[in-house]
């Protein structure tokens, strides 16, 4: 069962990964791949407002490891980041790989800090 809530999840999450990438991206008219910055840093914002609710097992399947999981992706983060330090772009390689990184812990600190203030 558990496997088909992950399966579940990722079928919405995956398919708004991609449209929300390319809203943002047709957006933004540069190299820099600002969809992905924006999905994986909503994905970590929510993930961290989800984990402190404690959530039972299957809601934690469906949310985060299916929607969440699929909404984030790193492997697009790492082929962009090596595209971009292919060609005459280091420092946007090098600037996307620190503001994903920062953005994105930062926003999961922030999502954990949300939960646990409206939790009381």
């Amino acid at each position: 069962m558990t496997v088909v809530l992950v399966m579940l999840g990722a079928a919405v999450g995956a398919p708004l990964r991609y449209l929300t990438d390319r809203f943002v991206q047709l957006r933004h008219d540069s190299v820099f791949p600002w969809g992905t910055h924006a999905v994986n840093a909503t994905a970590c914002l929510l993930l961290g407002f989800t984990v402190p609710l404690a959530l039972p097992e299957w809601a934690a399947a469906l949310l985060g490891t299916g929607l969440l999981g699929s909404l984030s992706t790193y492997s697009t983060f790492g082929y962009e980041t090596f595209r971009l330090a292919e060609t005459r772009w280091r420092f946007l390689a090098f600037a996307n790989a620190a503001a994903s990184v920062g953005a994105s812990l930062g926003a999961l600190v922030l999502g954990a800090a949300l939960a646990r203030a409206l939790a009381g």
